[in-house]
Formats: structure tokens, sequence, C-alpha cells
């Protein structure tokens, strides 16, 4: 009698497993033709089980609802510690958000099985991910040490590195990374900026080359290329780059504005005009185009939307508006209003002390303007004092009228300090 209850016991067991598998496999089958609600549905028609919750888990991992993929990972391993189901685990809390609980997840997993580099570097990039820097060096230092030749495991040394603070070795790390791999974009990419931030003109533009040889459609590259070229007056070339960029990423206020200053700097007025006008649109708090936009009027001669322009950027301004001074001061002296010119090259000396070209407009004019020469005499001075050695044809200048306005007022019978 016993032995037939046991056998029925087996064969019910058996039964249920078997109706279990056939679940399971036409619910696979639901999963893999896209009807993972219906998939969903079966499943919690059954026992909440091991397999059941890691099913119902990887079917919201693969539509991204990585908040119910970790709840369902987490209760299957409240009914089962699986080491692969807590790797799940881990990533689903990474790609949720929740980094420390990731963190802590492939911790426990790193004392289990140390040697797991996949673990280990999703630990190191959650490192980074959480301004950990000391952690992700140590973790990567050892990776590298496993897999020599993977530049991926260089390129986030050199992040960690970069968290520390400690520039040559980034750049090293993302050196090493390139050395591995030429094609690296990553660290082709970090190294352009790197250089470029040292002034490393030839090496930056290498790696600038290299990178747009990898990837033409990259902004931040093309910008860093627009902005060599800018400085070195290439801006013809500049422009190539400009409309390029202009393409992939329309009414871009970097673009708007870079492409207007190529055109002025061209002499393309009427194109310089059209690009500054964007761009202020595109940023109300870019006072610097309606300067330029000042600097394009005077040159048209068009004094009255000059006067605009330059004292709509006054307005906007909270830096120092030396330049915007400057331009009122031009266009008043073509006005022939000396007061005016006066004025605002007195505010431009005000608006920045530093500016030395300022100072030296503001003493020549007041010589100019000004019967008594003492005004002019006490501007000079004030300029070699403070920007002597700045410019040799200003210095020139002011001792040549230093020593006359001397001489003049010494025949008068007054000695000047």
């Amino acid at each position: 009698m016993k032995k037939k209850i046991s056998l029925l016991l087996i064969i019910i067991t058996f039964l249920k497993v078997e109706a279990q598998t056939s679940t399971f496999i036409q619910i696979d089958s639901l999963v893999q033709t896209g009807r993972y609600k219906i998939a969903l549905s079966e499943l919690e028609k059954l026992p909440a089980t091991f397999l059941t919750n890691i099913k119902i888990a990887s079917i919201y991992d693969a539509i991204d609802d990585h908040k119910r993929a970790s709840d369902y990972y987490q209760k299957a391993l409240l009914i089962k510690d699986d080491y692969l189901t807590k790797i799940k685990y881990g990533k689903s809390l990474k790609k949720e958000g929740k980094r420390l609980k990731a963190i802590q997840v492939f911790e426990e997993i790193k004392q289990i099985d140390e040697d797991n580099l996949l673990v280990n570097y999703e630990l190191g990039k959650l490192y980074l991910q959480t301004k950990q820097g000391q952690k992700a060096k140590q973790i990567l230092k050892k990776m590298i040490a496993q897999d020599p030749n993977n530049a991926n495991y260089s390129y986030q040394l050199g992040l960690a590195y970069s968290l520390l603070k400690k520039r040559n070795l980034k750049i090293n790390n993302f050196l090493n990374a390139y050395k591995k791999d030429s094609s690296h974009f990553k660290s082709i990419e970090k190294l352009a900026r790197a250089f470029t931030k040292l002034r490393d003109k030839d090496s930056a533009n290498l790696f600038i080359t290299k990178g747009l040889f990898l990837n033409p459609n990259h902004i931040d590259l093309n910008r860093l290329k627009i902005n060599n070229l800018y400085r070195e007056k290439e801006y013809e070339k500049a422009l190539t780059y400009l409309k390029h960029i202009d393409s992939l990423e329309p009414k871009e206020h970097y673009t708007q504005k870079m492409l207007a200053k190529a055109y002025y700097n061209l002499e393309d007025l009427e194109n310089a005009k059209k690009h500054f006008k964007t761009a202020y649109k595109l940023d109300r708090n870019d006072y610097k185009s309606h300067t330029y936009l000042g600097h394009v009027f005077l040159k048209e001669e068009d004094m009255t939307r000059a006067i605009y322009s330059y004292m709509a950027a006054t307005l906007i301004a909270k830096e120092p508006r030396d330049e915007e001074h400057l331009g009122l001061a031009n266009v008043y002296y073509k006005m022939e209003l000396p007061k005016k010119v006066l004025e605002h090259y007195k505010k431009a000396t005000e608006e920045n002390s530093n500016n030395y070209n300022a100072l030296y407009l503001f003493a020549k004019f007041s010589d100019d303007y000004y019967k008594d020469k003492k005004i002019g005499y006490n501007l000079y001075k004030k300029y070699l004092n403070r920007f002597e050695g700045k410019s040799a044809k200003n210095d020139e200048f002011i001792k040549h009228r230093i020593s006359t306005i001397k001489k003049e007022y010494f025949l008068k019978g007054e000695e000047l300090e």
C-alpha cells in the first residue's frame, strides 16, 4: 500500500513539473513573439516560485521597466540565493538608478567571487558614477593586471584619475587605452580635450582629426576643430565645419554665434548680421551679439543702429562693458561729438581698469581735446605706471608726449612732476 502511495506521489509531482514546464515553454514562446502582456498574465496565475519571479523579472527587464524587474529579482532571491540572479539584480538596480544599492549587491558578489571581471567592471564604473575615485582606481588597476590588453579598463582608470585630480596620470591612461585600441573613440575624445586645455596645439589637432575620422558628426569634436581654426584665423575652413554641424543640429546658439563671427571677420557683413540676430534670439543674455552688431553697423556707418546695439549690450551685460563703451566712443568720434567720446573712454577705463588700450585712448584724446595739457599728462603717467611694456608703440608715443608737455610747461616757468 505504501509503495502504491509513493508511486502515486511521484506520478503527481512529475505531472505537475511536466505541466509547469509546458506552461513555461508557452510563456517563452509568447515573449519571443512580443506578447509579453499575455505572458505576464499567465505567469501571475502560477504560484510565486523562484522560477516564476525570474521569468517575470526578465520580461520587465526586456521592456526597460527596471523598478519592477528589480522587485521581482529581489523576490526570487528571497526564495533562493542564486549567484546569476544576484548579478542580474545588481545590473537592474544600476539601470533603475539605485547606484549605491547596486554597489552593495556587487560588493557582496565580489566577496564570493573576486575574479569575476564583469562584476568588477560594473563595480568600477559604479564607483566612478558615485564619485568614489579611490575605490575605482584600486579595482581598475587590479583588472588591468588581470587583462592588460583591455582598452576600456585603461580608459575607465583615466576617468578615475580625473576624479582624483591627477592630470598626468589621467592623460597617460587615456593614451594607454588609445595604444591598445587606436579606434577607442572615447579615449581619443578625452585626449583631444585634454591637449586643447593644455594648449598643446599639435597633439590636440592630432586627436581631433583622428576623432573626426572615426565620427565626422561628433558635435563637440567639431566645435574643438572650429575653435582651433578660428584661433588660427582660418575663417573659411571654420565655415565648412560650422555649416556641417548646423545641418546636424540646426539653430544652436554656439553655431549661430560662430557663423556670425566668421562672416564678420571675412567682411561678409550681411551674413554676419543675420547670424548675430539669430544668436541673440536663441540666448537673450548674449549681449556680445549686440556688441558685434554695433561693430557691423559702425562699419556700415549706420550710427543710429550702432548706438542702439552698443547701448543694448550695456543694458544686458553684467560683466565689464569696456568694449561696448569703446564702441560708443568710436561712434561719437565719427559723429564729431568729442564730449561723448571722452565720456565713454572714461567709462571704458572704469568698467575694466586692466584694459590698457582704453586708458591709452582716453589719455590721447584728453591730450588732443583739452587746452590744459596736465590732464593728458597725468593720464599718460598713470598709463606708464601701470602698463609700461604692454605695447612698445604706446610706450614710445606716451614718453614722447610726456617729454614734450614737460618742456612746454618748463618754458612757461612751471615744472611738472
